[in-house]
């Protein structure tokens, strides 16, 4: 299996109509951090033919420069998923990152997909392994069986909340996507959905992402939204609007202040334990006392922030002797 980094910026991934020219066209100039070009809710029955064709040419053009780009197939109850992979594979994969699969119940469905495209790499030559899939969660089974599809394949670099089609699927009492249902005014009625999905991802060394937020004219109630699931500990959240793109990217990312605290932790945390320093395993940065357990935290923002592209503003400096 392929040694390809799986852990990719996706503070922001853009839906993409897989038959639109123009949406794809404007995708490119975008500041997303994943691209996925769209062969399933956003392609009708009959448009499917062709928007593979428009997807492999527009991953073959290029133009994607610092983006993961990715395709979402039809999920395997369909008769178009075979087909959305064959071809899309078939004729980007030397241009593709990932496949998205949809509506993932079992983890059968995630060894079926990369059996295919194992194949498919096979066949054409490809590094075995280096497309990756990104599993979307969708209804109730899916939620239960989500630990084993995220230990279904190596290939697997995320794990999706799809919150409409989650919500219709455990008759949630809602017609607004991601905002609490009429009724409910204790706590947030998704924790425990967001908390099964991030523990699924962690438990197994991949990323966790938040669903898309409908109302687009509304960037105060999604930044609210993405706020709550990058607080828990989510990567990224879909984007569905060119509005959607800074406040996802901004809201994913630690702020100036934490990352430039965090490299610092990490900075003085490496030295105080180093011979020069003293070989201590606590010691005190400002007012704060740190140790192994600082580094790990610290690990995580700094991680987060490097991912982002950030660059340091401040930087501690050793005490003079």
């Amino acid at each position: 299996m392929s040694s390809v980094n799986r852990n990719r910026p996706r503070r922001s991934c853009l839906a993409v109509p897989g038959p639109s020219q123009k949406f794809i066209d404007k995708a490119r100039t975008l500041p997303a951090d994943q691209v996925f070009l769209d062969l399933e809710d956003a392609c009708a029955p009959l448009a499917k033919p062709g928007a593979r064709k428009t997807i492999v040419a527009a991953l073959n053009e290029g133009g994607w420069e610092g983006k993961t780009r990715v395709v979402r197939v039809n999920d395997w109850t369909t008769e178009w998923t075979y087909r959305d992979v064959v071809e899309v594979v078939e004729g980007a994969g030397a241009n593709l990152d990932c496949i998205m699969l949809p509506k993932v119940q079992t983890p059968e469905q995630i060894v079926a997909l990369d059996l295919l495209i194992t194949q498919i790499e096979k066949t054409l030559g490809y590094e075995v392994g280096k497309i990756g899939i990104e599993a979307q969660i969708e209804n109730a089974l899916g939620l239960t069986n989500v630990n084993a599809i995220a230990a279904a394949s190596p290939r697997v670099e995320t794990i999706i909340f799809g919150p409409a089609d989650f919500m219709a699927s455990i008759k949630m009492k809602s017609l607004v996507v991601g905002e609490q249902p009429p009724g409910y005014d204790v706590g947030d009625a998704y924790h425990h959905i967001l908390m099964s999905i991030l523990m699924a991802a962690r438990a197994y060394g991949k990323q966790a992402i938040d669903g898309p937020y409908l109302q687009i004219k509304d960037l105060d109630g999604f930044r609210m939204v993405a706020g709550r699931s990058a607080a828990l500990g989510f990567d990224g959240k879909w984007v569905l609007h060119p509005t959607q793109v800074d406040a996802a990217n901004e809201t994913f990312s630690p702020s100036q202040a934490d990352y430039d605290h965090a490299e610092n932790i990490l900075d003085a945390y490496d030295w105080y334990t180093s011979e020069a320093g003293g070989k201590r395993g606590a010691a005190m940065l400002g007012d704060e006392m740190i140790d192994e357990a600082s580094r790990k935290m610290a690990l995580v923002v700094a991680g987060k922030g490097r991912l982002a592209g950030m660059s340091r503003s401040d930087r501690w400096s050793p005490p003079e002797a």
